[in-house]
């Protein structure tokens, strides 16, 4: 059985600053451990450290068995990379190693065979492949392609040799996560590490995954903002906070009881400790005054003093991290009575014509399977509709992809839209830093001095982050910049695409109460079965390619 120890782990930033440090625990025995903790705390570059893709320079990491490992990009690989080229990176060392070397020799055999195939170049790059055959076979090349093979059928209903060559790109975000995660869990590696693996995945594919963490008999270590697939499978979860972490023995379901309790402890012992160090103190000092008139007591004087300086070396006990502040102001304003208005509205390939009518002040959650067109639906509302008026698009509207449809969509009046993208994908501000950004303000957004800027990043608890680049912010870091660019909007209609998948457990909660504040309307694309509990209308885009409206929230569909 594979294991993972981490013991007394710590991690310093390029900047110096200490990410966190003393961390340790284990997952072993086929142990399902969740790891929670604020965005920006660290999850993910602890999961690096076990993964070997940052060195540990401070304490230990011993593993175990093989190692799994997915990392949190998957769903969002947009570039020329094949299907083999992502199975190939989740294989084992060696098999990977084996893949590679395969795929070149097979790739010179060729090139040397279109000079002369009865050349000597050839025959040489014939030998070099022969030999490339047989060290794939040798690492289990041939094993690992029927595991292909297999997950393929499953996700694709393709066969492997039709489905290596497609571009990853061309996968849904929820099928680019079902592949990889069929192949992890069925796999060899005895530890998995999984980075967010929810993320992108409807809710029949959440479901799925709780089903086979709970199944598995590997050791798993993943990070994952979801509250319902916490609670159905963390056996133990691992909060890193405070600059460092801390174990709870039970499931997510006790973990804020636990964590509330640790609090209280912590700050008890706190107290206790300033209460013995004012009484240590007090003492010195009584003797350092009666030894100057009587030298007699300079011994215990000096004995007072040895025990105040011990004391003080072995160090207060730790204070309770801070709870995490976020204040969302989401503010929006009055347009009119209705603020969507779709007549026979068709997404071309997508749903049957379908009408619907959005009111002012409606909070409707958009439910269905990755596939449907959900985001599409949302796509075209932020760029206006079928017919839009440029002057009230924000500019990211503006950017996003037309979408083919027919019939009509119109925006009511004074409605102006705001898009959350589920991606990210924000080009034009990764190499911003976030205060550059905020200075710079757009045409529909007003830029702001340094002093305000960092006074709104501090209400997102993205002060410290100020300076650093968007594109090298945490996931949830830059989901919260971006409900912080809706704020400043003004947007009177919120379009958010899986808004809560990168927010770690304060920020969405955060998010919920800010948009009950929001004086519009909020139209939310979701997977996140605890966030759609504060909708209170349901639009479901079935798998047939009908949109309905349903009085509660439906997960089953294809």
């Amino acid at each position: 059985m594979g294991y993972v120890d981490v013991a007394a782990v710590g991690h310093t930033l390029p900047d110096g600053r200490e990410l966190f440090a003393d961390v340790s625990f284990r997952v072993g025995e086929g142990a399902k451990v969740a790891l929670v903790g604020p965005n920006g705390a660290g999850k993910t570059t602890l999961l690096r450290m076990v993964a070997g893709d940052l060195p540990v320079r401070v304490g230990g990491i011993a593993r175990a068995g093989g190692l799994g490992v997915m990392r949190q990009f998957i769903g969002m690989i947009g570039d020329g990379s094949t299907l083999a080229d992502l199975a190939l990176s989740l294989a084992p060392p060696a098999l990977r190693d084996a893949g590679h070397r395969l795929a070149a020799t097979e790739a010179a055999m060729r090139q040397a065979e279109v000079r002369g195939k009865y050349s000597t170049a050839a025959g040489k790059a014939q030998l070099a492949y022969a030999d490339a055959l047989a060290a794939w076979g040798e690492v289990g090349g041939y094993d690992a392609e029927v595991l292909f093979d297999t997950v393929a059928t499953i996700v694709l209903d393709l066969p492997w040799e039709a489905a290596r060559e497609r571009p990853v790109r061309t996968l849904s975000g929820g099928q680019q996560k079902r592949f990889a995660l069929e192949l992890l869990l069925r796999g060899p590696d005895e530890v998995l590490l999984l980075d967010e693996p929810d993320n992108f995945l409807d809710v029949p594919g959440k479901r799925w995954l709780e089903g086979r963490l709970r199944e598995s008999a590997k050791s798993v270590l993943y990070v994952s903002h979801d509250r319902e697939l916490l609670a159905r499978t963390a056996d133990r979860v691992v909060a890193v906070e405070g600059g460092s972490a801390w174990v709870h023995p039970g499931g997510f379901a006790s973990w804020h009881e636990a964590r509330v309790a640790r609090h209280d402890r912590l700050d008890e012992l706190r107290r206790r400790w300033d209460e013995e160090h004012q009484k240590l103190r007090e003492l010195m000092l009584m003797y350092k005054q009666k030894a100057a008139y009587n030298d007699g007591l300079a011994s215990r004087y000096q004995a007072a003093q040895t025990r105040l300086r011990k004391f003080e070396e072995a160090g207060p006990p730790p204070v309770p991290p801070k709870d995490q502040d976020i204040r969302m102001r989401l503010t929006g304003g009055r347009t009119g009575k209705r603020a969507v208005i779709a007549e026979q509205l068709e997404l071309d390939g997508l749903t049957y014509p379908f009408d619907l009518e959005l009111w002012y002040g409606d909070r409707v959650a958009v439910l269905g399977a990755n596939g449907t067109g959900k985001s599409h639906f949302l796509r075209l509302l932020a760029r206006g509709g079928t017919d839009p008026d440029p002057a009230s698009i924000p500019a990211e509207g503006a950017k996003l992809a037309p979408v083919a449809h027919g019939g009509v969509v119109r925006l009511g009046a004074r409605v102006r839209p705001g898009h959350f993208s589920q991606t990210h994908d924000r080009p034009e501000l990764v190499d911003k830093t976030l205060v550059e950004i905020l200075w710079r303000g757009d045409e529909h957004r007003a830029g702001m001095d340094r002093h305000a800027a960092m006074a709104a990043l501090f209400r997102y608890e993205l002060a410290a982050q100020g300076d650093q680049r968007f594109g090298t912010l945490s996931g949830g870091q830059q989901a919260r910049f971006l409900v912080l660019l809706l704020e400043l909007s003004g947007a009177t209609l919120l379009l958010l695409d899986e808004p809560t998948d990168n927010l770690d457990l304060a920020s969405a909660e955060a998010l919920e109460a800010g948009l009950n504040a929001f004086e519009g309307t909020v139209l939310a694309v979701t997977h996140d079965r605890w966030f759609t509990r504060t909708f209170d209308r349901f639009v479901l885009f079935r798998g047939d390619g009908e949109v309905v409206e349903t009085p509660e929230p439906v997960w089953d569909v294809g």
